[in-house]
């Protein structure tokens, strides 16, 4: 990851238009974050520099060589035998004897710098492969391109900025960022993010919410018109990026600013308060929580619980993703934290955009549609295990309820509740203390989990809405792709009567039903939400505040109105019109 000014087109005072992923806003300096095809340096040397650019080449070389055996102490929990054979086969490459050789004597015969003479032997070596009739080593291409790529990177990056490492503030502009970026960037210098790709429900959007950091995505083309030091204005709030500002423009988000501090002070009260309707329902207020340091923020937004921990986040940490008992100490920490409020930890959901140290070497054609979630820990025997054992040790410390991914059928249910039954059998033989009755339930965030709600409420405990992904498989729409983003509707009339099945199907098996996907954090949404009869909303904890206003300034009998109409709208644009013109009538000034 470097800074890189490439195709870098300066328009002074332009306003772009995205997507708010995050709220807030935020006035100051980019820093360009990305990683781009590399751009090969060429120039020539002297004999007497053949050595040095020995010692680099040999140098890149045991870096890389270490970069993948940190990889390959990890790689249990997520590869099989076929990855681990093409990491070693990478390692191998790496101590080719020829192939070293082969560099040395270019490097004295060609006189030019190490980087293009290592670029020039790897595309003569791809294109002797391409010319094989050997599949096999036809199939080596993209092995050689992987492992030669490493050692440029090394070459020419010998020093990587991480976003851990910034020392003063910054507005990081982006691609697109992974999880693992997102999760370990520094976020007392990070106060703004501005990303070409994704969309409101990315997990970079979920984790820049949960941290409270200014976020536009879906932007298209800002990494090309931004440079590091260049001035910003991040608009979360309306989805706005300014470049370079005017001063008129800063005068007018210092007000903005000003006023949004004003409106965060009058929501304050509500953190003390119940969200209870104006007729008396009690509605549950949850929060939605990636990491432990999050705890703080859960309690100081008046969150009645954790609704859900996504526990995959601890696991891109490589420190914390090898030890049941590490996993049971962070589980233990959460729940005593908690103080007996309950907390919901999904396991593991693996796949998709979010991807484990050592995994990026697994490619799929669709990896949404792919090995995730249960799928990839029904596959994982291993890790799902460890993972299940340490919740239960931790069990015994609070109010612990776990609930599992992507399930779309009720062989994988039952599959999970064999696993489960293994595992504490095995805690009891070894005489290790756990609760037996730990609450147990089903994301249901996959179409095929609604219609077969009736049937996995038998199962379970409980059922907990993943609107996140359930909209995106809805609408056959994949929510990072800012090209298709427009396509993203909450409302949709397909999606508010899944909500409204799965709700029926969990009151009539007695069964608890909560919604734990973005929806639940948008006010606008709130109204719909209790009129489909949902008692239960997890959310980021800073949303917590505003959704409780909405809670206890509306009927349940005035929101079951609303639904009766909306049901018989049959476009998700016209139900989005109806309410953003119902808030704003009666909460003018609150968004």
């Amino acid at each position: 990851m470097t800074s890189i000014d490439k195709d870098f087109i300066f328009i002074p005072m332009e306003i772009i238009k995205g997507i708010s992923a995050s709220p807030g806003i935020y006035i100051g300096k980019v820093f360009l974050y990305y990683e781009e095809n590399l751009n090969i340096p060429k120039y020539e040397i002297t004999a007497k520099d053949v050595k040095n650019e020995h010692s680099r080449f040999l140098e890149a070389i045991e870096k890389a060589r270490n970069e993948l055996e940190a990889i390959k102490e990890k790689a249990y929990l997520q590869m099989g035998d076929k990855e681990l054979l093409m990491l070693d086969s990478h390692i191998l490459m790496l101590s080719d004897p020829d192939f070293i050789n082969q560099v040395s004597s270019a490097l004295e015969k060609q006189l030019r710098n190490v980087e293009w003479v290592l670029f020039e032997a790897i595309e003569a070596l791809i294109e002797k492969l391409k010319s094989s009739r050997n599949s096999y080593l036809q199939d080596r291409e993209s092995d050689l391109k992987d492992v030669s790529k490493r050692v440029l990177n090394n070459l020419m990056f010998t020093e990587r900025i991480t976003l851990s490492e910034l020392d003063s503030p910054y507005i990081i502009a982006a691609h697109d960022l992974l999880p693992s970026d997102a999760i370990t960037m520094d976020k007392k210098n990070i106060k703004g993010i501005i990303l070409d790709a994704g969309g409101r429900t990315s997990h970079t959007a979920i984790i820049a919410r949960s941290f409270e950091i200014p976020a536009v995505v879906g932007l298209s083309t800002i990494t090309r018109k931004v440079r590091t030091g260049v001035d910003v204005i991040v608009d979360g709030d309306s989805g706005i990026v300014v470049v370079d500002p005017d001063d008129a423009a800063i005068l007018l988000y210092a007000d903005k600013l000003e006023r949004k501090v004003e409106t965060t002070r009058q929501l304050r009260p509500y953190v003390k308060k119940e969200a209870v309707t104006d007729d008396g329902q009690k509605i549950i207020m949850k929060a939605n929580i990636e990491l432990p340091e999050e705890i703080e923020s859960v309690i100081d937004h008046g969150a009645d619980g954790i609704g859900l921990f996504r526990s995959e986040f601890l696991l891109l940490q490589s420190e914390l993703h090898t030890s049941e008992d590490k996993q049971c100490e962070i589980y233990k920490s959460l729940l005593d934290k908690m103080e007996g409020r309950p907390v919901t930890i999904r396991t593991l959901d693996i796949g998709g955009d979010k991807i484990l140290p050592g995994y990026d070497e697994h490619h799929e054609k669709n990896p949404l549609l792919g090995w995730r979630g249960i799928r990839f820990c029904l596959s994982n025997n291993n890790a799902f295990k460890i993972q299940l054992r340490a919740l239960f040790r931790a069990s015994v410390h609070g109010d612990l309820r776990i609930m599992f991914p992507m399930i779309s059928c009720i062989e994988e249910m039952d599959e999970v509740l064999e696993i489960i039954d293994k595992v504490k059998q095995e805690l009891r033989n070894e005489k290790i203390d756990f609760k037996d009755n730990v609450p147990i339930g089903v994301m249901i965030e996959v179409p095929a989990a609604v219609l077969a709600a009736e049937f996995l409420a038998k199962k379970v405990n409980f059922f907990s809405i993943g609107t996140n992904d359930l909209i995106q498989y809805t609408i056959a729409i994949d929510r990072g792709n800012e090209k298709i983003a427009y396509l993203y509707q909450p409302y949709h009339p397909a999606v508010i009567r899944l909500i409204k099945m799965t709700v029926d199907a969990g009151k009539k098996a007695g069964i608890p039903v909560s919604l734990c996907g973005e929806v639940g954090g948008d006010p606008v949404a709130t109204i719909v939400l209790l009129g489909l009869g949902l008692e239960e909303l997890s959310m980021s904890p800073a949303s917590i505040p505003i959704v409780k206003k909405v809670i206890r300034n509306v009927e349940i009998k005035e929101a079951k109105k609303m639904i009766e109409t909306i049901l018989e709208m049959g476009s998700g644009t016209e139900i989005n019109s109806y309410l953003e013109n119902w808030f704003n009538g009666r909460f003018s000034g609150l968004k």
